[in-house]
């Protein structure tokens, strides 16, 4: 590879556009190592050079306060890109600029994209290029990302990055105290002056990159010179940065009379109002249910399922694996009730890949109309009473879909504890649509109560959970602080673009999960262990729940697949083995019951086994305590 750029920006500034208008179909999404924080590396051909393209998670500051900003400050410490190309929104140029007196620190050739420029321009904003330029000392060119505009300039100039000629300098003496920390520092350590003032600022997620003996050093130079900051060294050297920004601003925007608002920018500003904010919210979160759940999880998963796999793809390659293997035990784990091909791949092919697209489609449509920070913004008041925020919103609302993808979707929230904690929402209290399909045709049956008290027990679950965890996890919740773009026509080729980069991680990443989880089970049940968890659950689920013995099969398989488990007990109502008590009480401790095997999988990968190890104990437990609670309680009080 001839050279490496690395794209950095703020968050919602089309970053990920400007890598595929760059990288086109060279684009491949892994994580970055040591993390479950997804990067997107592509080649760009410029000028007859392979320039590698890395586009890092947005970030505000160098100095990290999520995992994500953390792992963008790695890639530009530990790969050392020969040029970074900051993506910045060219209608906020006060963030854009303090981000970038942060990168011209790192002393490492750059470019600076000013994108969006349309809608800067249709704001009234108009902004001196040249004299940008002339300012920061780097190659300053306005695009649109979403139409391509300026992404040629982009290609030609990024060859020839430039470092910069604007720095901020502090006192005499907080000069010299971060003169002796630079000296102090190994002369292989990247970006010395950076670091340094990382150092300075408190800022203890940079000490990883410097020796242990280096460190001895600094901490005492530290301790020496800390009478020279007049009030806190970070926010110090911010003010600093945003003294520099507001005067470079002053000198090279202009802001002309505000033009009458379009059509979009009205209904932007609607869907910030309580009414009809609330409206819209329920608008698109319906909309969203009936795409991902009904239609992707009814229609398509029904036509895949039933259809392509079980008339054509499965009898052939059932009768084919009859044909060529003798050995049993081998065939069964191909073709068998727990086969690779008749379990792991339909499920993963047929089941969940039509939801995944439908939501990855969905999704992209939502982030591509700037509508997902509005619909976050409605939703935190409610969020925040079980210790989220409004970003929370968007895996709450997967989970409908596919718990699968829900856990994956909690890498949104910036911190580890709001990770956890919906998560173990999550795994506790969202159904899945294809259980709460079959779950809402059992209610359908029943009196007006039995789904008010399921209701009930669901959301007081939730909040119950949600808000003790809270209290309990240790952590902070992080600010809801969210840069609010227009509303804006989506462009089909980005979204069609963004969906196909998520389903070649879906078919890379997850695939394989389905497929260990598939062979565990086969294991399990040639070791006979099956039929012994059964014995060992019957006590709690006649004695406890208060329900017929017939039940515990269906607790069985709605681990490995929850609508089997809700279809089980659909049977067992329809053939009059359940009562209206029984009924309630099975379903919403199946409700709450552990997660299918594929989103425990994928917990065990967000969060490492011994947490995902916890959170199953502690649902297992809380779905049994709680359904044994309410078969006590509707008994003792007559509730049906």
């Amino acid at each position: 590879m001839d050279r490496t750029v690395v794209l950095v920006g703020n968050p919602n500034v089309g970053k990920s556009v400007i890598f595929n208008r760059l990288t086109g179909r060279y684009a491949v999404v892994s994580n970055y190592p040591g993390t479950t924080v997804d990067l997107s590396r592509g080649v760009a051909i410029i000028g007859g050079q392979n320039v590698q393209v890395i586009d890092t998670p947005g970030t505000n500051s160098l100095t990290p306060v999520s995992e994500d900003e953390q792992v963008t400050r790695d890639v530009l410490f530990r790969e050392k890109p020969h040029a970074v190309i900051q993506v910045a929104d060219a209608k906020n140029l006060q963030r854009t600029l303090l981000l970038t007196m942060e990168l011209l620190e790192l002393n490492i050739p750059m470019v600076l994209v000013l994108n969006m420029s349309d809608e800067a321009r249709e704001r009234g904003i108009r902004i001196d290029r040249a004299a940008v330029e002339k300012l920061l000392g780097i190659p300053v060119i306005e695009t649109v990302g979403t139409t391509g505009e300026g992404v040629a300039e982009l290609k030609k100039r990024m060859l020839h990055p430039r470092a910069g000629s604007t720095r901020i300098t502090y006192s005499q003496d907080i000069e010299n105290l971060i003169g002796q920390i630079v000296t102090a520092l190994p002369d292989d350590v990247a970006a010395r002056r950076m670091l340094a003032l990382m150092l300075a600022s408190g800022d203890a997620s940079a000490r990883r990159y410097v020796a242990v003996t280096a460190l001895e050093r600094i901490d005492k130079l530290l301790a020496q010179g800390k009478t020279v900051f007049p009030k806190d060294p970070q926010l110090l050297f911010f003010n600093r940065r945003r003294s520099r920004a507001d005067e470079i601003i002053g000198v090279v925007a202009n802001v002309e009379a505000k033009q009458r608002s379009s059509r979009l920018a009205r209904l932007g500003e609607l869907c910030m109002r309580p009414f009809p904010g609330y409206l819209a919210v329920f608008a698109v979160l319906f909309v969203m249910y009936e795409f991902v759940g009904v239609f992707a999880a009814g229609f398509l998963v029904n036509f895949f399922e039933k259809i392509i796999f079980g008339r054509y793809i499965n009898p052939q390659l059932v009768a084919f694996v009859d044909r060529a293997v003798a050995w049993p035990l081998l065939r069964d784990f191909l073709v068998g009730p727990y086969g690779l091909i008749t379990m792991a791949l339909t499920y993963a092919l047929a089941i969940v890949l039509p939801i995944v697209s439908a939501f990855f489609f969905f999704f992209g449509f939502l982030e591509d109309s700037g509508y997902l920070p509005r619909l976050s913004v409605m939703l935190d008041r409610v969020f925040r009473r079980f210790g989220l925020n409004g970003k929370a919103v968007l895996p709450m609302v997967l989970g409908l879909g596919c718990g699968t993808m829900a856990a994956l979707g909690s890498r949104i929230l910036e911190t580890r504890k709001e990770r956890l904690l919906v998560i173990l929402l999550l795994s506790l209290t969202i159904p899945c649509s294809a259980q709460l399909g079959v779950i809402l045709g059992l209610l359908a049956g029943l009196s007006w109560k039995v789904t008010a008290l399921w209701l009930l027990s669901i959301t007081g679950s939730l909040f119950l959970v949600g808000s003790a965890a809270d209290r309990l996890l240790p952590g902070v919740r992080s600010p809801f602080v969210l840069e609010i773009p227009p509303l804006r026509r989506p462009s089909l080729g980005n979204i069609l673009s963004k969906v196909k980069m998520r389903l070649l991680w879906y078919l890379r990443e997850a695939v394989p999960l389905f497929i260990l989880g598939t062979t565990i089970l086969f294991v399990v049940d040639r070791a006979r262990l099956l039929g012994l968890i059964e014995r060992l659950a019957r006590p709690f689920v006649v004695h406890l729940l208060g329900l017929p013995v017939q039940v515990t099969p269906a607790f069985i398989i709605g681990f490995m697949r929850r609508d089997y488990g809700a279809a089980g007990l659909y049977v067992l109502a329809r053939d009059g083995i359940l009562d209206p008590r029984q009924i309630l009480v099975s379903i919403v401790t199946m409700t709450l019951f552990v997660p299918c095997i594929a989103q425990c999988f994928m917990v065990v990968r967000e969060q490492g086994l011994r947490i995902a190890l916890l959170i199953f104990i502690f649902v297992s437990l809380y779905a049994f305590l709680f359904g044994g609670f309410l078969n006590y309680t509707v008994i003792a009080l007559h509730l049906l």
